[in-house]
């Protein structure tokens, strides 16, 4: 359905400008977890990280509400055309917007912190984690943008990767007697915050081959098959 839609709006305003600014969007979000994975985890000091990051999530909350005004004002005009499509892009972008509060929880980690973490520590548990979450937005972003159904469907690989680390790891921290308190409840937080980004991500991409009825919901239809 989606891909349809994609070649019929092709060249059309109303595609270009919602497109563009939900690109912007992943864009935005992408960066702002890139940089503050840059102080939270390689101890990268950045003085202007909380106006960045605060900066971007204002910019990414005026970007959902422009898209969201586009489409009432685009389904005003044309009530009975494009409907679903419209729901669609509804609802993908309040995955995006989503990602921008994680990534800002994720900052709220840093304040938490009693002293820098220790990458080696990070590593111990998540492995490469962060990088492999900076692989899911580019792939994201592909999948929706290009309605590429092949990178679509293996971005739940991603997801399947990330949420059983970051569910092992709550399970290992229970478990470790060598780490202090204020460690154990920041990483619990990053895995936690880690997960739910992986999710909204695959929301996102899997949007292009799922039902209206199903988004949201693409593990619950990879278990029926």
């Amino acid at each position: 359905m989606f891909a349809n839609l994609l070649s019929f709006w092709r060249g059309k305003d109303f595609l270009a400008q919602v497109l563009g600014e939900f690109k912007d969007m992943l864009d935005e979000t992408e960066n702002m977890f890139k940089s503050v994975c840059k102080t939270l985890l390689d101890n990268v000091e950045d003085a202007d990280l909380e106006k960045k990051v605060y900066t971007i999530d204002k910019k990414v909350n005026n970007l959902q509400k422009d898209i969201r005004k586009r489409i009432v004002a685009h389904l005003s005009l044309q009530p009975s055309v494009d409907v679903s499509a419209c729901l669609l892009l509804m609802s993908v972008v309040k995955d995006a917007e989503r990602l921008g509060d994680y990534a800002k929880n994720l900052y709220e980690v840093t304040k938490l912190l009693d002293k820098p973490l220790d990458r080696t520590l990070f590593s111990r548990f998540f492995d490469e984690l962060d990088a492999e979450i900076i692989k899911l937005f580019d792939h994201t972003k592909e999948a929706f943008i290009e309605s590429d159904n092949t990178k679509a469907e293996s971005s739940w690989d991603y997801e399947t990767r990330i949420a059983k680390r970051c569910d092992a790891v709550i399970g290992e921290l229970a478990k470790s007697r060598d780490i202090t308190l204020n460690e154990g409840i920041c990483l619990t937080l990053i895995a936690r915050h880690f997960k739910r980004i992986a999710a909204h991500l695959v929301n996102i991409a899997t949007s292009v081959i799922l039902p209206l009825d199903e988004l949201d919901y693409y593990d619950e239809r990879m278990i029926r098959e």
